[in-house]
C-alpha cells in the first residue's frame, strides 16, 4: 500500500478527487457527510468544550495539543472534531477503524510517520475500545516519541476499554448528544444549502417539524440529517415536509439504548434513585426507557427486589414481599404484559416510606467484626443437644424467653453487647423504634 493511501488530509480543499469522484459522487454521500463543519466556527453545540475560554479551541489555535480522546454517544461530533483538528492545524490525517485496522496496519502506519515528521501526522482512530491491549500497547511508543498525534474516538468509557499509560498520555473530553436547538438550526441550514445540503430539492419545513425531528433523534445529529435526507427525497421537488411525514418517521424510531455499556448502568442507577427518592413519574420514564431500549425486565425485577430491602426495609415490609412477587410474574407472564407488573411494584415502592436502616445495621455488624476479635458464643447460647455439649456447660444459665412477660428474660446474646440496629421514624418503622426502646428498657430492669 502506498503513502497516498495511507496519508491524506481529511479538509476537502487538500484531497485530490478521484477519476469517479467529483460532483455527482459528492452528491451521493450521505447528508451527514456534505454537511460536516468544515472549520471550528461552524461546529455546532459543545458550548463546554468550545466556548470562549475553553482548552481545546487554545490546543487547536496554538496547535499544541498531544493525543486526544473524544468519548460520547453516537453522533455527537467525534469525528467531526477530528477532521476540523486535521484542517485546522494543516495535519495531515491517517483515519483508521478499530473494527476494521489490524496489528499489521498499524505497524505500517506508525513506521511511515516516524520517516516522514515533517508532516506531523494525526492518526485518527475510530472506534478505539475495539482495540486489544496489544494494539494499543504498539501505540505508546510513537505516542511518547511524537511521532503521531493520537485522536481517539469511542462511545464507550475510556476508564474501562483504553490502558491506562495511554489514557494518561491523553486529553479527555467528555462529548454530550448535541442540544436540541444546535440540530434544529443545522437541519434548517441543511435544508437550504444548495452546495452541500438539499437546496436543490426545495423542500421546507416548518420550525415545529425541525424541532420534532430533533427531539426523536436524541441529540444525534448524523440521525437527524439522514433522517431529514430520506423525508426530502422522498417527496417531489419542491414539496413540505409535514407533521403527516414526521408521524411515519417516530413510527421507526427505536430509543438509543445500549444494554451493555454506560447507557445500562446510568439508566438503571436513575432509575433506583429516582425511586429511593419516592419520586414515582421519574421513576416510570426511567423503567419505561429500559423497557424500550430492551433491557431484560428479569434484571430490573431483581434491581427492586434489592431496593425493597436495601432502601425501604422495615418502614413498610410489604415491600420485599411485593418485589420477589413481581419477579415471579415477570418470570410466570413474560413481555409485554409484565411490564404492568414492574409498573406496579416501582409505583409502590417509589410511594412507601424510606429507610436503610437494615442496610445500615449488617453495615455496623461487618465493621464491628473486622475492626475486633470475633466474640465467641457465649456458653448459655451454645447448642446442648448431646451429652458432651451439656457436660461442656453449654446451654447452662440460658433463660427461655416464652418464661418471661413479653418474652423479656433480661438476658445478654452478645458477651459484650453491641447497638447495631439503630431505627429510624419513617413508616411503620417508627412504631418498631418505640417497641425496641421498650423492650431495651425491659432488658435493662430485668437484667438488674
Amino acid at each position: 500500500m502506498s503513502d497516498q493511501e495511507y496519508f491524506g488530509l481529511f479538509s476537502p480543499e487538500t484531497k485530490k478527487p478521484s477519476d469517479d469522484s467529483g460532483e455527482e459522487a459528492t452528491a451521493r454521500r450521505p447528508l451527514a457527510v456534505r454537511m460536516r463543519p468544515r472549520n471550528l466556527g461552524e461546529v455546532m453545540g459543545h458550548e463546554n468544550l468550545l466556548g470562549e475560554g475553553s482548552l481545546l479551541p487554545k490546543l487547536i489555535a496554538a496547535d499544541t495539543f498531544g493525543s486526544l480522546l473524544f468519548y460520547g454517544p453516537p453522533g455527537c461530533g467525534k469525528t467531526t472534531l477530528a477532521e476540523v483538528i486535521a484542517h485546522e492545524t494543516g495535519s495531515r490525517c491517517v483515519r483508521l477503524n478499530a473494527v476494521l485496522s489490524n496489528v499489521a496496519e498499524l505497524r505500517d502506519v506508525l513506521r511511515l510517520a516516524r520517516h516522514r515528521p515533517e508532516d506531523r501526522t494525526i492518526l485518527f482512530i475510530d472506534e478505539i475500545h475495539r482495540f486489544n491491549k496489544a494494539q494499543q500497547d504498539l501505540l505508546l511508543p510513537d505516542v511518547e516519541a511524537g511521532n503521531v498525534r493520537l485522536i481517539g474516538a469511542t462511545t464507550h468509557n475510556p476508564g474501562f476499554y483504553v490502558i491506562p499509560p495511554l489514557l494518561s498520555r491523553s486529553h479527555l473530553f467528555r462529548l454530550e448528544p448535541l442540544p436540541e436547538d444546535a440540530v434544529v438550526k443545522v437541519l434548517a441550514k441543511a435544508l437550504t444549502d444548495i452546495e452541500r445540503g438539499l437546496g436543490a430539492t426545495k423542500c421546507t419545513a416548518s420550525e415545529d417539524v425541525l424541532r420534532g425531528l430533533a427531539k426523536l433523534c436524541d441529540g444525534d445529529l448524523r440521525r437527524a440529517l439522514n433522517a431529514l435526507e430520506t423525508l426530502a427525497l422522498s417527496q417531489p421537488t419542491g414539496s413540505v415536509i409535514n407533521e403527516e411525514e414526521l408521524e411515519a418517521f417516530a413510527r421507526e424510531r427505536r430509543i438509543r439504548y445500549d444494554a451493555d455499556e454506560d447507557e445500562h448502568y446510568d439508566t438503571i442507577s436513575a432509575f433506583i434513585k429516582s425511586v429511593r427518592g419516592s419520586d414515582p413519574d421519574a421513576a416510570l420514564y426511567w423503567l419505561a426507557k429500559m423497557l424500550e431500549g430492551g433491557e431484560d425486565p428479569r434484571f430490573i425485577a431483581r434491581r427492586l427486589i434489592i431496593l425493597a430491602s436495601e432502601d425501604i426495609g422495615l418502614a413498610d415490609s410489604r415491600a420485599l414481599p411485593l418485589a420477589t412477587a413481581t419477579l415471579q410474574a415477570v418470570d410466570f407472564v413474560g413481555m409485554p404484559e409484565a411490564q404492568l407488573s414492574l409498573s406496579h411494584c416501582t409505583l409502590f415502592l417509589a410511594l412507601c416510606p424510606k429507610s436503610n436502616s437494615a442496610t445500615e445495621a449488617i453495615g455496623r455488624a461487618k465493621r464491628a467484626l473486622k475492626e475486633n476479635s470475633v466474640q465467641p458464643v457465649p456458653l448459655w447460647l451454645r447448642d446442648a443437644h448431646t451429652k458432651l455439649n451439656k457436660k461442656m456447660g453449654h446451654g447452662a444459665g440460658y433463660l427461655y424467653s416464652h418464661e418471661f412477660p413479653e418474652a423479656i428474660s433480661g438476658q445478654e446474646y452478645l458477651e459484650s453487647p453491641l447497638e447495631l440496629y439503630i431505627p429510624k421514624q419513617n413508616g411503620a418503622e417508627a412504631s418498631l423504634a418505640e417497641r425496641l426502646a421498650h423492650y431495651r428498657a425491659l432488658k435493662k430492669e430485668r437484667k438488674s
